[in-house]
């Protein structure tokens, strides 16, 4: 019996001497779920978050599947939708010409109200820039006319999104006042954007494209903290008592989907800030890992 002991105590140390040391990781990383619930805690509103490391698919989440209002980043789903519509050929195609009109003009539309009605001609690849880089509400209310509520709505469902919805144009109050909001979860938004980068949508090709265009520079939550160089696909929304960010993260050997969602924000500029400093926390985190070895020792 002595000798079965010994035998295993022998093994147990061979064992944990060649196996990573995995546990100082999980202590990490429960340092940032820790560091990013404090943030949520002294929130003044409601707040959802979904962080998922693609790597090894570990996930952190705080209400990952309360629906809130997307406000701009329901625009991301309607962009996959353009993008997969292109590539299957069925639908819009992003070389499509359209002609502005006077009645496309809606407010916060920096690019499209400086156009000129009925000469001014712009692709919908065009169009989508604009959704991108300025969140131009006129140029997305075209391409939702032009892509089709349905066939953004269907695209979800084959994802297995069901809790995302478009159901109004921007700046449609009405219709935001009778209750058809655009809504989606932090989780249904990683999904989304993991399922492209898993190539579940776009083939390579036209990834490589919507990853281009989505990491577009932008005044938004999400990379306000973060090194100006790193690539970052991301789709912030903002509404009166509502900040959202939902993005792809594309940190060398380390990438990352992050998506936090706020609501009933008593002050929307903190609501942006407390965005910021969840994603600096699990920047450091993926960051830390990316650049070091299973022992923890930095390799760069």
């Amino acid at each position: 019996m002595f000798r079965s002991l010994l035998a295993t105590l022998i093994l147990s140390t061979l064992a944990l001497a060649q196996s990573p040391q995995l546990h100082t990781r999980d202590l990490l990383w429960q340092k940032m779920t820790a560091d990013v619930t404090a943030v949520q805690q002294h929130f003044d509103g409601v707040m959802g978050i979904t962080i998922r490391d693609l790597t090894d698919n570990r996930e952190f989440t705080l209400n990952p599947d309360d629906i809130f209002p997307t406000a701009s980043s329901i625009k991301l789903p309607l962009l996959v939708e353009l993008w997969r519509q292109s590539q299957t050929g069925t639908g819009q195609k992003l070389t499509d010409l359209y002609t502005f009109r006077k009645e496309d003009v809606v407010p916060d539309s920096a690019i499209m109200e400086n156009l000129t009605p009925g000469v001014s001609k712009v692709t919908n690849r065009d169009l989508a820039g604009m959704v991108v880089a300025v969140s131009d509400n006129s140029a997305t209310n075209v391409l939702i006319d032009r892509v089709g509520f349905d066939n953004v709505n269907k695209m979800l469902d084959a994802q297995g999104l069901h809790k995302t919805r478009l159901r109004r144009h921007m700046m449609d109050l009405a219709a935001a006042k009778a209750g058809n909001e655009n809504v989606s979860t932090p989780h249904e938004m990683t999904q989304l954007l993991e399922a492209v980068y898993r190539g579940k949508i776009l083939n390579p090709q036209m990834s490589e494209d919507f990853w281009n265009l989505m990491c577009t520079k932008k005044e938004s939550p999400l990379p306000r903290l973060l090194p100006e160089d790193l690539r970052i696909a991301n789709k912030p929304g903002e509404l009166d008592g509502v900040r959202t960010d939902s993005g792809l993260v594309f940190l060398k050997n380390r990438p990352y989907v992050i998506s936090v969602m706020t609501t009933y924000a008593a002050n929307e500029r903190e609501a942006s800030a407390a965005i910021a400093q969840i994603s600096l926390i699990a920047y450091n985190y993926f960051h830390a890992v990316s650049i070091s070895s299973d022992y923890g020792r930095k390799m760069e």
